[in-house]
């Protein structure tokens, strides 16, 4: 039987058209890079820091022999903001669950095949962006994306492991070349900078402690930052996203900054706790509001603060413009 036509047949039926094959196996090739990082301090904490479990998928599956690399496009609209403070990923359902729902589905195609299968998504050791250039889902870009020839860098990722021996794909080559737009535009200079994890403004967005040196350079971000992908060539023209689960809720593009920044518990579950930001908890999405609406001078009115963790940071953007 051939596994992998049957597998890619499914995985269109479902629609997804972008996946790919590579050897289960230790990445050695990458473990000076990871040990040079975390000696050089450029990891964040949303990265695993033990390089021998960076390299080794088998740690999720020992007797694994193929890597599956799945890509899940989420952009649904051409005309992009870079104003709007919801990054363009956050603002659907969150992927966590939606690509793990669609990964379980090929995994049980797979077993239905004879195979065992484990899916992977997001929180694990693979350094999936490797790991989906060696399936020939696109080639990684200066600015450390994965860059599709269908969609640019505008999906998800996602990761099967499986018994089961496939025909494995060719690495993609990079195509950046001599470009330096992403570079040039990264507004904290992290993508030249040994590409510092530490420095990326979507990661600073999403730390539960900010330092006052960076408050200034949120500009209205919400969540996370979009400007490497809006200016890179590669993301012009794309095909926009037929997963039904990543359009985006109305309240993520239309913003209503007093309702954020006086979120309750109630409305937290009820409306951001669906979306890609949800993860990260109420009160961080209520800060950066509150970031948002007193750097820009919105006036928006604050009602009682009951979170200390809210009321330190009100009190520290207070002092630091001087208000």
């Amino acid at each position: 039987m051939n596994y992998r036509d049957a597998v890619l047949n499914y995985c269109k039926k479902i629609g997804l058209d972008t996946v790919g094959f590579t050897e289960c196996r230790k990445f050695y090739e990458l473990y000076d890079y990871f040990k040079f990082r975390n000696s050089n301090l450029l990891t964040s904490e949303f990265e695993e820091k033990d390089e021998k479990k960076r390299i080794n998928p088998h740690i999720y599956m020992k007797e694994g022999k193929t890597i599956i690399s799945v890509a899940f496009p989420y952009l649904f609209d051409y005309n992009l903001k870079d104003d709007i403070g919801f990054s363009l990923y956050t603002r659907g359902e969150d992927y966590h669950k939606v690509v793990f729902k669609y990964l379980n589905k090929i995994c049980t195609f797979i077993e239905n095949l004879g195979g065992k299968a484990v899916p992977l998504v997001d929180s694990n050791a693979i350094p999936e962006r490797y790991v989906a250039n060696l399936c020939g889902i696109g080639f990684i870009g200066k600015n450390n994306m994965i860059i599709t020839e269908k969609y640019g860098s505008y999906v998800f990722l996602g990761e099967i492991i499986t018994d089961l021996k496939f025909e494995y794909d060719k690495p993609s080559e990079c195509k950046c070349g001599n470009c330096n737009i992403c570079t040039k535009a990264c507004p904290t200079e992290a993508i030249c900078k040994e590409k510092n994890a530490n420095l990326c403004m979507s990661y600073i967005t999403q730390k539960k402690y900010v330092e006052d040196e960076w408050i200034l350079k949120f500009k209205g971000r919400l969540f996370g930052c979009d400007i490497c992908q809006i200016v890179c060539p590669y993301n012009k023209n794309v095909l926009l996203s037929n997963i039904p689960e990543f359009k985006p809720f109305e309240f993520m593009e239309n913003i209503n900054l007093y309702e954020i920044i006086n979120m309750d518990n109630k409305l937290f579950k009820e409306k951001y706790k669906k979306t890609s930001c949800g993860w990260r908890g109420k009160n961080l999405i209520v800060r950066n509001g509150l970031i948002n609406s007193l750097v820009l001078n919105k006036k928006i009115k604050v009602e009682d603060i009951r979170s200390t963790y809210i009321k330190d940071y009100y009190n520290r953007l207070l002092k630091l413009l001087k208000l």
